[in-house]
């Protein structure tokens, strides 16, 4: 091991200005047995830094290199794991744990009583041993074989300086001299003892002749000793007399300390005054206007307005703790408290008079409106009590209960004064829906003018009524919209039925929107959901009260507010617009399509400008209501269809329900051409034209006089053509349906009729095809005795030229007995009749051909002759 101490000191350790004091051979714990040294080292110069450095043995040499080192400052705990007993194995707590296992106990133990040593000299840190030996931690190791080396060069340490350069040039001058000391080392020491006794004897005799001068110096020092206990004595009378000074200043700087604190005190207090003083001062201006400002004129108003703001702010500032302590702050709050409740009740009976002398002046004038079918206009009174608005809001901001007892004496005058208006205004309506001509006299004998209405609800619907059964008489269903023209009186009330049901929604429309406009400005009610005060819900009355405060838990947002009064102020809407609807069903139940379309349009409307306002919701509540007529319309059309009957003694033709329908699809597509709601018409098509369908099929069924397949194809052939025309995109299927079944029967009522006139001639040939399909080969047909050759020129016989004209004729007229005239089908008929005929001689003539070859046998007439017998017969008809 002193070898290798040497060697790691020459190769690694001098190179870099280190001493090597200690060294242990350790492995990692745990795993392969890789041996490395751990070495405590120092440096030569100062300041002394100590580490322990990791060196291991290099693989390609027999050489050391240095692989890590720890500075000894980083050391945090030694763990030497078994202070009893004799266990390699110990840790080191650098940055982290390094697990070590020495080759002996021995060289443990030497290396960390070496790391003990080395930082009780040098660091003085508290590096915890941790199962360590007390033994080990003590300054002097005990002699014997047990001293390691580190120990001894530890001891060693003190005594040991290095050579300095002038000594090494000395000893070597000195070695040049004695040549022989490295041959005879004795004979060399020998002369350097007796120098060194030389030397000795010399300095004794420097000694003792320097020992006068020994005792001058030592009386030197004894008057310097008295020197100092004179300086000391002065000082001490200095020290005195500064300690008066030093307590002194200690009173002026105290003196000082306190009159900082008073004048940082009277800082404070100048600016907690201040702070009172402007923003709890009120001017006396402010305090004018607030008891006797005029709250009538513009100037007066706004002087009041000023006037509130600045005493919502002197009330609301917020004070500092032990500000509503002093007398005058109270006193000011106390002023500030009447000031506000005194402006209130001058404020709210000011409004109070407003409201009700507005509401007089109102009424005066709904005379003027009566005759002409407008609403009243509000916006002069709008526009006067908006400029109270935000003496509204402070007054909802500070009294509460006042500013809701203002708003509900609003909502009390206006729901009466628009009740009154609103109720005039539909009775005017609805006598004009009735009929009344510009003379002031309905054409069912109802009387106007221009003053006061005269009529009630119940004369109204009266005379709907009787309006209504006089007009259905003429036109009340699909059955009889076949019947009428465009240029029919029905026309033209309805045109004026849709005018006026769509001037009472434009009037509605806007004053609905200007009230909950004004509202929300005025009382200053958001048309956000924000939440109001939480002890505000709504009574039965539709207006704004206050909770007990057990109830405070309640709330209810400004929005629903704003709602709440709109539906007490404009509760009779409804009501009227049902009533007016109703009326407009009695009258004539197709007015329910016009309804649905202005209606629907008004609510497209109105939800664009506010999908949650009052009028939004009204007018759905409303459109529920004339959808459900346009619904029952619907029924209604479709179950008088049902229950339609047909006479046995008059042929059939176009059904009423049939062009009863294509006048509806026109009136419908007129008056739906630019609606929102075109799916309820689409769904009521599809409705109506499978009731169509379906009821077409059982007049066909039961009719008597008019063949099924005519009554088929005539009226499906009708609705074909209508709906070619009209377009109607959700019908489609259904016009191929029609065109189908039209296409179908014309062809079945064709082969049906051309089976009568060569009838024995069918029979035969049908025979003919029956044996064919049997088995019979076609060549063998005429060896059977009832198909031979005699059998079928006997058959062709029968029918002549002059006979197929004959019969042909007599079934154009029986053609044209069972078609209808308006259709304008007959020509189709005998043209596909012709067709068939033909189509049916070729297939005679093809199996005359096949099962008859070489027999010479031909019909009577040819295919020329056909195409004359029908031209000649569609000319002389």
């Amino acid at each position: 091991m002193t070898a290798i101490k040497h060697a790691l000191q020459r190769d690694i350790f001098t190179p870099n200005d280190e001493r090597l004091l200690s060294i242990v051979n350790v492995c990692k714990a745990g795993k392969k047995k890789k041996n490395c040294f751990l070495c405590a080292t120092v440096t030569t110069e100062r300041p002394v830094q100590v580490k322990v450095v990791k060196v291991k043995k290099s693989d390609k040499g027999d050489f050391y290199k240095r692989q890590m080192a720890w500075e000894l400052r980083d050391l945090t705990e030694v763990d030497a794991k078994d202070a009893n007993k004799e266990n390699p194995e110990f840790d080191l707590h650098f940055e982290k744990v390094y697990r070590w296992v020495a080759s002996s106990t021995a060289e443990k133990n030497s290396f960390i009583s070496c790391i003990w040593k080395l930082n009780q000299r040098y660091l003085r840190k508290k590096v915890e041993f941790v199962n360590v030996s007390p033994q080990l931690l003590e300054e002097s190791v005990p002699s014997g074989e047990s001293q390691s080396v580190a120990g001894g060069d530890e001891d060693a340490l003190d005594d040991y300086q290095e050579l300095n350069t002038r000594e090494e040039q000395d000893i070597e001058s000195m070695m040049e001299v004695c040549e022989y000391a490295i041959s005879n080392a004795e004979a060399f020491a020998e002369k350097l003892s007796r120098e060194l006794h030389v030397l000795d004897g010399a300095n004794i005799q420097s000694i003792m002749a320097s020992e006068k001068q020994v005792n001058i110096l030592m009386q030197l020092l004894d008057q310097a000793l008295a020197e100092v206990d004179n300086i000391e004595g002065k000082l001490l009378s200095y020290e005195e007399m500064l300690q008066s000074v030093k307590e002194q200043m200690d009173q002026i700087s105290q003196s000082n300390r306190l009159i900082q604190i008073s004048n940082t005190n009277n800082g404070k207090l100048l600016d907690e005054i201040q702070f009172l003083v402007n923003y709890m001062d009120l001017s006396k201006g402010h305090i004018k206007a607030l008891q006797e400002g005029d709250l009538s004129s513009p100037k007066g108003i706004e002087a009041c307005i000023n006037a509130s703001e600045a005493l919502s702010q002197c009330m609301n500032v917020a004070l500092k703790p032990g500000h509503d302590k002093l007398m005058a702050v109270k006193q000011q709050q106390h002023l500030f408290s009447e000031l506000r409740d005194t402006f209130a009740r001058r404020l709210t009976n000011h409004l109070n008079n407003v409201f009700v002398h507005q509401g007089h002046d109102q009424s005066s004038t709904l005379s003027q409106h009566t005759a002409e079918l407008t609403l009243p206009k509000h916006s002069p009174l709008h526009r006067d009590l908006l400029r109270y608005a935000k003496l509204m809001e402070w007054l909802k901001n500070t009294q509460r209960e006042k500013y809701e007892g203002l708003s509900r004496t609003y909502v009390d005058y206006m729901t009466r004064l628009y009740e009154r208006e609103i109720k005039d205004f539909f009775e005017v309506a609805k006598i004009k829906m009735a009929g009344t001509s510009k003379d002031g006299k309905g054409k069912f004998g109802l009387h106007g003018s221009s003053g006061k209405l005269t009529g009630s609800t119940s004369s109204l619907n009266k005379l709907a009524v009787s309006s209504s059964n006089s007009r259905r008489s003429q036109s009340s269903s699909l059955l009889d919209m076949g019947n009428m023209s465009a240029s029919d009186l029905d026309v033209a009330d309805r045109t004026r039925f849709d005018k006026i049901f769509e001037q009472v929604l434009s009037e509605l429309e806007p004053l609905c929107l200007a009230e909950q406009d004004f509202i929300s400005k005025f009382f200053k009610l958001q048309q956000n959901p924000t939440l109001a005060q939480a002890e505000n819900v709504d009574d039965s009355d539709g207006m704004v009260h206050s909770r007990p405060p057990s109830e405070h838990r309640h709330s209810i947002s400004e929005k629903d507010m704003v709602r709440m009064m709109m539906n007490k102020i404009f509760q009779s809407i409804e009501t009227e617009l049902n009533s007016l609807i109703a009326l407009g069903d009695k009258i004539d139940s197709f007015n329910s399509l016009y309804m649905l379309v202005k209606m629907s349009h008004h609510v497209w409307t109105a939800e664009n400008v506010d999908p949650a306002s009052y009028l939004s919701t009204t007018l759905g509540n409303v459109l529920v209501t004339v959808k459900r007529n346009f619904d029952k319309c619907i029924s209604g059309q479709i179950r008088q269809m049902e229950e339609v009957k047909i006479s046995k003694k008059s042929k059939v033709g176009i059904l009423p329900f049939v062009t009863g329908f294509e006048e509806f699809a026109k009136l419908a597509e007129a008056i739906f051409r630019n609606a929102e709601r075109r799916g309820d018409l689409d769904k009521a098509y599809i409705k109506l034209i499978r009731a169509v369908f379906n009821n077409v099929e059982k007049v066909a069924n039961e009719s008597q006089k008019t063949p099924r397949d005519v009554v088929m194809m005539e009226n499906f052939h009708h609705i074909f053509s209508t709906l070619s025309s009209l377009k109607i995109s959700c019908l489609e299927a259904e016009r191929k349906e029609a065109k189908h079944k039209y296409t179908e029967h014309l062809q079945s009522y064709v082969i049906n009729s051309l089976g009568q006139p060569l009838e024995k001639l069918n029979h035969f040939f049908e025979g003919v095809e029956a044996r064919v399909a049997q088995g019979v080969r076609e060549e063998e047909v005429s060896y059977q005795l009832a198909f031979n050759k005699q059998e079928l020129r006997k058959v062709i016989k029968e029918y002549p030229g002059k006979e197929v004209k004959k019969g042909l004729d007599n079934l154009y007229k029986k053609v044209d007995k069972h078609l209808c005239e308006e259709e304008n089908l007959l020509q189709v008929v005998w043209h596909s009749m012709q067709d068939e005929f033909i189509r049916q001689y070729k297939h005679f003539e093809g199996l005359i051909n096949r099962c008859y070859p070489g027999s010479g046998i031909t019909m009577e007439f040819t295919i020329q002759d056909m195409l004359e017998y029908f031209s000649s017969i569609a000319q002389s008809h």
